[in-house]
């Protein structure tokens, strides 16, 4: 099916089942713990052997030599796979540095070694026993003073790596009101509670892997690849994911590894990564630095605004593209980004939830709360003011190196044609929603001003802005005599409740009950879908699945004897003249199967497709303390038609949870010296727990977007995270009238510029 013109009536908008608050489908076997995810697939291959990840002690440098001979004679090891033993190995398309250090190392806790034995324990045991000489080579490993060296990229994810339109240097030197400010975010990693994990297993020269892979396609596409194998050749299953937030994009150690043991082994092995290689071993978001300059009219109106933004990654590897949402969200004739990236030899950087975004918004939307205090504007007023309904920064570069590229007809998240209008932008009243929800005008613009007890209140605000890329996606739609429907798509659910909007969609284009569906999803023997990431997830894959229905509408009703055309479906019959006949009975005894794929044409590429969003945030501060405590938050969203109230809910709160993370404590604290992550668990690494976090409210406006799909929808999830952190600094500003430019907002940072503070 091709999407080429707006999305008229069908049959998602009856929205008997699509739309409505249903419960995870896949609930019961999470909270039962029933549901098989990677490590614990005991039932696929039997007699597995378990699998310890050597990683490197080193950051840069060489292996001179491994020793491996006591490690062999340890009870119970099978074999133990180096780079020497495994032979030549390629390197996947998404993978930065090889998987498997040898004899080069590239950063540390690079996989060097992995030791197979009968047992998960006798495995750790004798991986202790692993010796490894290296030779040591100087690195760089602070962003700081990598800065001056950095060099303008060939592009970043969606767009060119720099932008111009105007005048932005005289506009600048010529406004009444300026803000020139830096700020700083930190390395900050994924921290989802399932690491990455592999069974694999091989029968003659085919392997079957049974991993945590949010992108089936892509992951079993690179496994061929590292492996030098056909990609036929390799089946990879997904069908749970405990947490994903992008490291789970691109298939890392634990899958090769494991599948390169169980080769020596000749009998099935399990890897998973032990956390403290999470942060180390695999991906992270990268550290950032960005200068934000605006200048104003004193009417608030602005005249002038540039983004520039630092970061550093592996060689080879790309930069974090936090100036995205600055291009997109505010109006202003002299424009400005610019991205520089950095070589670092700290373990590879790439997507973290909301890539870019997430980072350039902390910065972007703290220098507007900024500018509106300069102006004595409200900041809610100030965004208002700068509202615009096409695309502001209009110079029509592109990027000649987008790693997503294939993954998108339309480059959706960047520099668009002069003019370019928004699908749907319902910003603005977001912005007047969420302040009246939230109370807003009892805000006190003085920081330092309201106190309850011991504590210092104040409120935040911030936009949000999240591109809303679409990408092709197939499924396959079976019905069966019991008039039950199958669906079949290597669409994945990393915990963001892919199996119930599916089925909500293809029972409401089959009209049959959500109990009467069935969602097989994260196998690479489905058809390919569009995968989970990039926020372009739920809009593609669901439309993927609109297509296969529509498909099998046309046999069923052809089967039945009926203009397909004419052909109605409700309460388990198709209908047309007066006449039902129930799915069941046309199915007879055998199945009748539809499959088909979307495809985004041009229609895509007139508009600018995205997805808008404000939150509001009020904290307490300690006055004497000041511990930071977040005491409510709301967040109001536009993005397309919701196709499940309750989990699009479930994403903006994780989203927002995630943000107040960012905000107040998530940092990956870096080893200047020799160059890797400290605090490499879940015991030095801080994330939010349920004490941190208050009362939150998510308001999703009225909105369908014709434009978007056939499903009129977006995704949501990514969405969730932009801007939150902003909100919450500055809400600390207004409780306490300290700024604080350099991420995570710690209490050390704020306590000499306390009130009252000696």
């Amino acid at each position: 099916m091709k999407f080429d013109t707006p999305a008229g009536s069908n049959p998602t908008d009856q929205l008997k089942v699509l739309g409505q608050p249903v419960d995870r489908i896949d609930g019961v076997l999470k909270t039962t713990g029933t549901a098989p995810y990677a490590y614990e697939r005991h039932d696929v291959a039997a007699h597995q052997a378990c699998g310890y990840v050597v990683g490197a002690a080193i950051a840069k440098g060489r292996i001179r030599s491994i020793d491996l001979e006591r490690a062999l004679r340890a009870p119970g090891v099978v074999t133990i796979v180096t780079a020497q033993s495994a032979g030549k190995l390629g390197k996947g398309r998404y993978n930065t540095a090889p998987l498997l250090a040898g004899p080069q190392v590239d950063h540390y806790h690079q996989a060097v070694a992995l030791v197979v034995a009968d047992s998960f324990e006798q495995a750790r045991a004798a991986a202790q026993l692993v010796r490894v000489d290296y030779e040591r080579a100087p690195g760089t490993f602070d962003l700081a003073r990598a800065r001056q060296a950095a060099t303008k990229p060939e592009g970043v994810t969606g767009g060119a790596a720099d932008t111009a339109v105007g005048d932005f240097a005289g506009a600048f030197a010529a406004a009444a009101v300026q803000v020139d400010a830096t700020y700083t975010t930190p390395d900050q990693s994924h921290a989802m509670m399932e690491p990455h994990a592999t069974v694999a297993a091989w029968r003659g020269d085919s392997l079957t892997v049974w991993t945590s892979n949010q992108m089936v396609d892509w992951g079993r596409d690179d496994l061929a690849r590292t492996l030098g194998i056909p990609k036929d050749k390799v089946r990879l299953v997904s069908p749970f994911v405990g947490g994903g937030f992008g490291a789970k994009l691109f298939v890392r150690a634990d899958a090769v590894l494991a599948a390169l043991g169980a080769r020596a082994a000749r009998r099935p092995v399990k890897v998973a990564l032990q956390r403290a290689l999470v942060a180390n071993n695999t991906t992270h978001r990268p550290a950032t630095i960005q200068r934000v300059r605006i200048g104003a009219t004193p009417d608030g109106k602005i005249s002038a605004i540039a983004h520039e933004s630092w970061s550093g990654d592996l060689p080879g590897g790309k930069p974090d593209g936090a100036v995205h949402q600055t291009r997109m969200l505010y109006a202003g004739p002299n424009r400005l980004t610019a991205t520089r990236l950095a070589v670092l030899d700290l373990p590879e950087a790439n997507a973290m939830r909301a890539p870019g975004e997430a980072t350039g918004h902390m910065a972007l939307e703290a220098a507007m709360d900024e500018l509106a205090e300069k102006l004595a504007l409200d900041p809610v007023e100030l965004r208002i003011r700068n509202d615009t309904q096409v695309v502001p920064d209009h110079s029509g570069e592109q990027s000649k190196d987008d790693p997503q590229s294939r993954k998108s007809e339309a480059s959706q998240n960047d520099a668009k044609s002069a003019g370019q209008p928004f699908s749907r932008r319902e910003f603005v009243q977001c912005l007047r929603v969420g302040a009246d929800r939230f109370g807003w005008r009892q805000r006190n613009p003085r920081p330092a001003q309201v106190r309850d007890g011991r504590w210092l209140v104040g409120m935040g605000v911030a936009s949000a802005y999240r591109g809303a890329p679409v990408t092709k996606s197939a499924a396959r739609v079976r019905l069966d005599r019991r008039g039950i429907v199958t669906v079949e798509t290597d669409m994945t659910d990393i915990g963001t409740g892919s199996y119930t909007i599916i089925a909500q969609t293809a029972a409401e284009m089959m009209g049959v009950p959500l109990a009467s569906v069935f969602v097989r999803l994260g196998d690479s023997d489905f058809p390919v879908s569009a995968g989970s990431g990039g926020q372009w997830g739920a809009a593609s894959s669901t439309a993927g699945v609109y297509a296969a229905c529509v498909k099998l509408r046309e046999a069923v009703a052809a089967k039945a004897g009926f203009d397909p055309a004419a052909a109605s479906f409700a309460d388990g019959q198709v209908r047309s003249g007066g006449r039902a006949v129930p799915l069941a009975q046309v199915a007879g005894q055998g199945e009748l199967v539809g499959e088909d794929l979307i495809e985004f044409g041009e229609l895509t590429k007139k508009t600018q497709q995205s997805t808008f969003g404000a939150h509001f945030v009020e904290v307490g501060v300690d006055m004497f303390t000041a511990e930071i405590r977040v005491r409510r938050m709301l967040a109001v969203c536009a993005a397309g038609r919701i196709l499940n109230p309750k989990s699009a809910r479930s994403q903006v709160i994780g989203a927002m949870t995630m943000g107040v993370g960012g905000a107040l404590m998530e940092e990956l604290s870096v080893d200047k010296r020799l160059g890797f992550f400290v605090n490499h668990d879940l015991a030095g690494y801080e994330v939010p727990v349920h004490a941190d976090i208050p009362h939150q409210e998510v308001i999703f406006l009225d909105e369908v977007d014709p434009l978007s799909s056939p499903m009129k929808a977006k995704g949501v999830g990514e969405l969730g995270i932009c801007g939150v952190s902003a909100a919450v600094a500055n809400a600390i500003y207004n409780a306490t009238g300290v700024r604080v430019r350099d991420y995570p907002i710690t209490l050390d940072k704020l306590l000499q510029g306390m009130p009252g503070a000696a």
